[in-house]
């Protein structure tokens, strides 16, 4: 590339392509051509290619080191060249492709020309289900094992297809899946495996009855007073409090649990220690509390610091205390007046019975421990019979209860099966 003077003094440099660009002294005329080669605005010589590109090296404010755009006439000999204009466009696009999605199911990829077509579209929707059900709010074991099973033969065709031996393990392992789901969900409804007898509604789910258990043995053991009355009211506080050590009461919860000795009973155990009520809070107060603003009551052994005798959430807290307040609540049992100690083995026959009602975990006539029985509910053995019959005459417990061979043995009466503790 070189430069030079043309025939009207002008000066010129060649370009690459081998033409010229006149570029234009400071103070002469504008070339007639469409733009090219124009003088800056404050007079410098601009030195253009031949092609037609100007030299970024030599914008006006690089040499006179004036900002763009400033009016000042740069110093003489100073050439500077204007800039390109700024391309616009589009934005241009990620070089990164979108990604495919893909059906997938149990972490595998449904290819898209897999035969049968069925086959294909059963993997796709079952994998869809499969995400639905992971999304619902409160889980549906029926559901469940439906779609373990229909996963089962899916995978067993596609294995059948493609010759492949792990497709045919995922198989085997759904089917197991919808097995096992499918005992669960007989056991939490207290029904036999298989769907054969009467479905009922259970209060309690089978690890729910075992919590109930729980509670009720700390109840029999560490009742700080013996009587019937007394054990009534820390079993019904007991629940209440069970996560935290503190829980709220009204006067209508404890007049329906213990009528008149309710005042009493309260005072006893707040005397012994075993119950607090706030500073400014008197039993009586307790009694009077309305459901709008109950009183409440702690428990110091089970207040975080002590050693924990349960373990179980909020839920199961709430679901235990529903359980205990029905029975000892029951329509029937009230309009026979039944005491304490009758409501106490109320409570104590639902919890240690079977999903068909029989007392006891053993054989069909394995019934309760009369002794435990009777520390549970403030008795002497040889009264158990006697709240037994009670319990009998406001159809809680089916006619054949007896107390032989020092066992409570018999069944609930099929109005009371969904207390059931599904032993």
């Amino acid at each position: 590339m070189g430069a030079g003077t043309g025939d009207r003094g002008e000066l010129f440099v060649d370009g690459t392509g081998g033409g010229r660009t006149d570029g234009v002294a400071a103070g002469r005329t504008r070339r007639s051509a469409a733009g090219v080669g124009q003088a800056p605005a404050g007079g410098g010589a601009a030195v253009m290619f031949s092609d037609g590109v100007p030299s970024p090296s030599h914008s006006p404010a690089a040499a006179s080191g004036a900002p763009a755009g400033s009016t000042g006439v740069p110093a003489e000999g100073t050439r500077s060249t204007a800039l390109p204009r700024a391309r616009t466009g589009p934005p241009r696009r990620g070089s990164r492709r979108e990604k495919k999605s893909w059906p997938k199911i149990a972490q595998r990829i449904v290819p898209d020309d897999l035969q049968p077509e069925v086959l294909r579209l059963e993997l796709t929707e079952l994998g869809d289900a499969f995400r639905a059900y992971q999304r619902r709010p409160e889980p549906d074991l029926a559901v469940l094992a439906e779609l373990h099973d229909r996963k089962a033969r899916a995978f067993a065709l596609w294995a059948d297809v493609t010759d492949d031996a792990s497709l045919r393990e995922e198989a085997d392992r759904a089917a197991a899946a919808a097995r096992t789901t499918r005992e669960m969900d007989a056991n939490r409804r207290g029904v036999p495996v298989g769907g054969e007898g009467p479905v009922i509604e259970r209060l309690l789910t089978r690890g729910q009855g075992v919590h109930a258990r729980t509670v009720l043995e700390h109840v029999r053991v560490g009742s700080p007073l013996p009587g019937a009355e007394a054990r009534l009211a820390v079993l019904m506080l007991t629940l209440r409090a069970a996560r935290a050590g503190t829980g709220n009461v009204t006067g209508q919860d404890l007049g329906g649990w213990l009528q008149g000795d309710a005042e009493r009973v309260l005072q006893e155990l707040v005397d012994v220690g075993w119950l607090l009520l706030p500073g400014d809070v008197t039993a009586d107060d307790a009694l009077m509390s309305r459901p709008e603003e109950p009183a409440q009551v702690t428990v110091p052994s089970l207040l975080a610091g002590a050693p924990r005798p349960f373990f179980f959430g909020k839920v199961t807290r709430a679901r235990l205390s529903g359980w205990a307040q029905k029975v000892v609540g029951d329509r029937k049992l009230r309009k026979k007046k039944a005491g304490a100690a009758t409501r106490l083995l109320a409570v104590y026959t639902a919890a240690h019975s079977r999903p068909g009602g029989c007392l006891g975990g053993g054989g069909e006539d394995a019934g309760l421990a009369l002794d435990e029985v009777a520390q549970f509910c403030g008795l002497r053995p040889e009264e158990v019979a006697e709240h037994a019959g009670l319990l009998t005459a406001a159809g809680w417990l089916e006619e054949e209860a007896t107390t032989t061979d020092g066992r409570l043995r018999g069944r609930l009466a099929e109005r009371v099966l969904p207390l059931s503790g599904l032993l």
